[in-house]
């Protein structure tokens, strides 16, 4: 049986939820090595759950604060701007992504 898409929440509500998760997120994981493990992280995975409504919270959050968000936008999208040529350089993934999240409507100059 296929999950049910998540329910839409006010988008207030949405920010502090997300706020909160990836406060909770950044505070467990971020002095971690493995990426993996903090993809694993259970605020990490609500984020996820939570689907398309939260992506220009994820990439707000990538552009003002950092972290390793790629994983969360990957699942969330089922798209992936990072090529072959960037992928493990941060910083060029993090453009990317900025890139097509400004491309998409999802971010705001």
């Amino acid at each position: 049986m296929l999950a049910s898409p998540p329910l839409l929440m006010p988008p207030e509500q949405l920010r502090r939820l997300f706020e909160k998760l990836s406060s909770e997120w950044h505070r467990e994981t971020d002095l971690l090595s493995d990426s993996g493990r903090a993809a694993m992280h259970p605020a990490y995975q609500r984020i996820i759950g939570l689907g398309a409504q939260v992506v220009p919270l994820v990439l707000e959050e990538m552009r003002d604060h950092g972290g390793h968000w790629f994983w969360a936008l990957r699942a969330i999208t089922g798209e992936d701007p990072v090529g072959p040529e960037i992928g493990g350089r941060i910083r060029l993934m993090k453009e990317a992504w900025l890139a097509w999240g400004k491309e998409k409507g999802y971010l705001r100059e």
